[in-house]
Order: C-alpha cells, then sequence, then structure tokens
C-alpha cells in the first residue's frame, strides 16, 4: 500500500475542482472520483486504520463525505460509527454545535447519548478548510463526556489556516493531502 509521497500524489490525482460552487468565489474540492476508484479509497481507509487501529473506540463521520470514508474506517477497525448531522436531520435529543464557514454559518448535531463519556472517538471528514466544522465537531464530541483521539482528513485547505482552530484546542490533525 502507497504510504507517504506516494499516497499524496496518488489523493492528490483523484480529487476534482469543482469552481463557483456552492456560491461564486468557491472552488469545492470534489472527492468522488477518489472513491470512484477502488484501489485509491481502499489505500485511504487502511492508511488511517494502520495509524489509529487499537486507538478508537468510535469513528465520527461529519455530513456528508466524512459519512462514507468514516464508515468504512470504523467497519475496518470493528469498531462503532456515529454520524454528525446538518441541524435538523436527527430525529430525537441532540446536542448541538454553530460554526462559521468560509461562505456563511451552520450548525452541527450529534444524538444525545451516541457517544459515552470516555469514548475515544476518531472525527473523520473530507476537507479541512477553516476548521469551523471540525472544530464544532470536536466541541460536540467533548459535551458529550468522550475523548477526541484525533481528526482525520483527505485534503487540508493550508491556506485558510483550519488546523490552527484545531490545534488552540489540543486536537491531533492528520491531512493526507495539504493544498497551499
Amino acid at each position: 500500500m502507497p504510504q507517504g509521497e506516494a499516497l499524496t500524489e496518488l489523493v492528490a490525482s483523484r480529487l476534482d475542482d469543482i469552481p463557483d460552487f456552492p456560491q461564486p468565489g468557491v472552488v469545492f474540492k470534489d472527492f468522488t472520483p477518489l472513491l470512484r476508484d477502488p484501489h485509491a479509497s481502499r489505500v485511504v481507509v487502511h492508511d488511517v486504520v494502520r495509524r489509529r487501529a487499537g486507538s478508537v473506540d468510535v469513528v465520527v463521520g461529519i455530513e456528508a463525505r466524512g459519512f462514507i470514508l468514516g464508515a468504512a474506517m470504523a467497519y475496518a477497525m470493528g469498531v462503532g460509527f456515529v454520524p454528525v448531522r446538518k441541524a435538523g436531520k436527527l430525529p430525537g435529543e441532540t446536542l448541538s454545535a454553530s460554526y462559521t464557514l468560509e461562505y456563511g454559518t451552520a450548525t452541527i448535531e450529534v444524538h444525545t447519548g451516541a457517544l459515552q463519556p470516555g469514548d475515544r472517538v476518531l472525527v473523520v471528514d473530507d476537507v479541512l478548510a477553516t476548521g469551523g466544522t471540525a472544530a464544532a465537531c470536536v466541541q460536540l464530541v467533548r459535551e458529550a463526556g468522550a475523548e477526541v483521539a484525533g481528526v482525520e482528513v483527505v485534503l487540508e485547505l493550508g491556506f485558510l489556516d483550519g488546523r490552527a482552530a484545531l490545534e488552540d484546542v489540543g486536537v491531533d490533525v492528520v491531512s493526507l493531502l495539504v493544498q497551499e
């Protein structure tokens, strides 16, 4: 399985830029081609599993693309998976956190009781941009009494400095590809 620079090159070759989505001036990073390639998606999942197996009890995937890889990672590690969704998408009682995006504001939620005190939680998403979504997810995990074992993302937009928002709250962040 590729690691290091070979993994970075593989990931970079499987991402598409979609200009002006979801609004003018924003370049959306689409990782659908990575998912379509069974070798590339398997390599990404196995890289995280190699690094995190045995150190997490639950994987949290952030809506929506974090669901896809996060669920596969949880399955491969033999641990549970918990979705963190946009506000209003989960039935029942939830914990919620609001945050600022590079182009607006949003709120995410997790079911109350989905995470247990003491759970070691890995947070998974596709892209780390300003860090708002991931930091809000970290807040939810901690509010539930669980411990954040780390944050794993496929792509980090380094020029937006989202890593700083997570490092400020003491979270280990791993990005497979950083674009400056």
